[in-house]
């Protein structure tokens, strides 16, 4: 299978899931309209690591691209928090579409969604960005991550700010069954295909039709050099003990979503970036 045949079949997947999560208990898109207060626990998690490197006034009045925006609850959420020009690009048509009904319902017409590749944004979008962020479970579905570097170089305004925060990738080399190492960390081991007729939003066990999924291994030190090449500056670099949802039954709820037990190997569940293309 070649990458675009897999990139398709991803397309596939998520199209699935998006009707899936909307649903969702996890995502609770009821509860999340009915409260236009509500930011998502992934934003909540996001401004922490972004707020040191904005100004007092945080997202405020602050043009903003999410990349591989899902359905939409997030990009809101920075919507909510003040950004403006918002944008959200998506592989998934479906996603994007609950995404465009869960916005107009909160009342944000104004919000572009924008369907494609996350690595060529920069060709789809003609514009420019205050801020560019992309934040859990994202760039595993991205074959490489040089043309994505040099999009977000390429989106961002001068002096203007990119973070990521997303799984570890040390969590992938376990298979998210931790302890032990079942597959690569680092990167270059080409695409890992696999079948799973479920998701990780609850009670999803065989949900999803179309169950095939590809994802490629992006070590850190890959997606730091990346960022480096593409001609931002990194800022700062955090490896860190939670994580958005419970990959595997050991870990506790925390503050911030989910943590390892009391006495368990100190391990990061996830990482962040966050960079800037210089003025």
């Amino acid at each position: 299978m070649n990458e675009a045949q897999a990139l398709a079949a991803n397309r596939d997947n998520w199209d699935d899931r998006a009707d899936v999560h909307a649903q969702s208990e996890m995502y609770d898109v009821p509860g999340f309209l009915a409260d236009p207060t509500d930011i998502s626990w992934v934003v909540r998690n996001d401004l922490e690591v972004l707020a040191p490197h904005l100004p007092e006034s945080g997202v405020s009045d602050r043009s903003l691209l999410h990349l591989q925006c899902h359905i939409g609850t997030d990009t809101i959420s920075w919507a909510r928090l003040g950004a403006r020009d918002v944008h959200g690009v998506d592989l998934s048509p479906n996603s994007l579409r609950h995404a465009a009904r869960i916005a107009e319902a909160d009342g944000r017409r104004d919000i572009t969604w924008v369907e494609g590749d996350a690595r060529f944004a920069s060709t789809l979008i003609r514009r420019r960005f205050e801020i560019v962020v992309t934040s859990t479970g994202t760039i595993v579905w991205l074959p490489e991550l040089a043309n994505w570097a040099r999009s977000i170089h390429d989106l961002l305004e001068p002096g203007g700010v990119f973070m990521i925060r997303d799984d570890h990738p040390l969590l992938s080399a376990m298979d998210c069954e931790p302890w032990d190492v079942t597959d690569d960390y680092l990167s270059g081991g080409g695409v890992r295909t696999y079948d799973d007729a479920g998701t990780y939003t609850e009670n999803s066990a065989g949900q999803i039709t179309n169950a095939r999924n590809h994802e490629w291994r992006h070590d850190l030190s890959e997606v730091v050099m990346s960022l480096l090449r593409a001609g931002l500056v990194i800022e700062a670099l955090a490896e860190l003990p939670y994580m958005d949802w419970q990959a595997f039954p050991a870990l506790l709820p925390c503050e911030q979503g989910w943590q390892l037990p009391p006495g368990a190997p100190r391990i990061p569940l996830n990482f962040a970036v966050v960079a800037r293309r210089p003025r």
